[in-house]
């Protein structure tokens, strides 16, 4: 690919990606992390292919920073995801043995 596209290529993901966030309202946010982690998986698959079609060292370490910056975006996501998922857990009991509950 040409420069033109790839860049053409980046623009619309970062368009795209800051339309579809904006439109998210914040009492929304919460329950749709986890769609957001799909997107910035779309994300990432983007950025690994454009730094698979490159030639040019300039654009390679672009692609590259996107990859890595998409993988951290990506790995943050469902780490926060999991961590407000344990908000909801039902709760122990303090004294409770977990052995007991199988019987």
């Amino acid at each position: 690919m040409d420069p033109i596209t790839l860049l053409t290529v980046v623009v619309l993901a970062v368009f795209v990606g800051f339309e579809v966030v904006s439109k998210v309202s914040s009492t929304l946010h919460t329950p749709l992390m986890s769609g957001a982690n799909a997107i910035h998986g779309i994300i990432l698959i983007g950025a690994i292919i454009v730094a698979g079609q490159t030639l040019e060292p300039w654009l390679l370490a672009v692609a590259l920073l996107a990859v890595v910056l998409a993988t951290a975006n990506l790995v943050g996501g469902f780490v926060v995801t999991d961590r407000m998922l344990k908000m909801f857990a039902p709760r122990k009991p303090a004294g409770a043995d977990p052995k007991d509950a199988k019987k």
